[in-house]
């Protein structure tokens, strides 16, 4: 009963066109699956990975229109990480940031990886970091001005700032069973803690930050709303669930994703963690080659399609 690395990042936005704009067009991701927040169909939930939709590949936005901007504080996933496999990819996408208007800082070095960090258009942070090495069956996506050798391949990465550290650590460590791999200080003089889960590498790894002062985060566009880690089956994720269960930790129960089965709970310092299994996948109702191409959705919403579907802005 483990821990694989991070299955899934989920964001806001209030815009689910100029978000495909940015993560299709310009950072060159597939677009998986276009499909509705369950727990509220009347928004888009749109899931962008590699090219064959490989778990610990996706970064997934709800769609909330007329939402605020975010203000910045603690108490949040503060920036997010994704997967280039050579600083010569670093270095193709500083230029294409360049030509592209993004807003961008030098690179530097995070977790002794090569890093460059950067802000999509409604402000939520994120950071390129360079990993050579990918799990099998994982395809770079195909993108026409992107070659397959600097694509982004997956998620890297996740970076929490909360103003209680030691209490977020215990739950990683004592509860999810992630190790420490290093401490280090930030180029703005923050001590970042690195954890790591499964068998290592970047997208198992969650970086934390404590900032003791200060507001914690509102809630708006450009916000993450929850990261959530691998698990194997919903064998072992009904295991989890008996886990944080007594540990004292109110949660949701398992619930049916269709694509994966998920656990949801809050740690100590309010972030929404998420377990979350395999599969079966998001090819399950459709093949590799139509992912993403029409609005999908999971057998027990089906019978509402007509009003979902009146309901929703068509994405292009």
């Amino acid at each position: 009963m483990k821990i694989n690395g991070i299955h899934h990042v989920s964001a806001l936005t209030a815009n689910a066109q100029k978000n495909v704009d940015f993560y299709r067009q310009i950072l060159g991701l597939k677009l998986v699956k276009k499909t509705v927040n369950q727990d509220d169909p009347s928004m888009y939930h749109l899931f962008y990975g590699d090219e064959v939709a490989s778990p610990g590949t996706e970064l997934t936005f709800f769609e909330i229109p007329m939402l605020a901007r975010r203000l910045g504080g603690t108490n949040a996933i503060s920036r997010t990480g994704l997967i280039v496999t050579s600083e010569e990819a670093l270095t193709f996408w500083e230029k294409r940031f360049e030509e592209k208007g993004v807003k961008k800082e030098i690179a530097s070095l995070r977790g002794g990886r090569p890093t460059l960090t950067f802000t999509d258009p409604e402000g939520q942070q994120l950071f390129l970091t360079v990993e050579p090495s990918v799990q099998d069956g994982a395809k770079p996506p195909v993108h026409n001005e992107i070659p397959a050798d600097f694509a982004i391949r997956g998620l890297g990465p996740v970076e929490l700032t909360v103003a209680e550290a030691d209490k977020t650590i215990s739950v990683l460590t004592s509860i999810l069973g992630f190790t420490e791999r290093a401490r280090e200080q930030s180029n703005d003089g923050e001590i970042v803690a690195i954890f790591e889960s499964g068998q290592g590498g970047a997208g198992t790894e969650i970086h934390v930050i404590e900032k003791a002062e200060g507001p914690a985060e509102r809630s708006g566009r450009g916000s993450v709303h929850h990261v959530a880690f691998r698990v194997a089956d919903a064998e072992e994720l009904e295991k989890w669930h008996d886990k944080i269960a007594k540990a004292g930790f109110t949660n949701s129960g398992v619930v049916e994703r269709f694509y994966f089965k998920a656990l949801y709970f809050r740690e100590p310092n309010g972030i929404l963690f998420e377990i979350s299994t395999d599969g079966p996948g998001f090819t399950v109702d459709e093949s590799v080659d139509e992912l993403g191409d029409q609005l999908a959705l999971p057998p027990f919403l089906e019978h509402k399609r007509a009003v979902i579907e009146q309901r929703l802005v068509p994405i292009k």
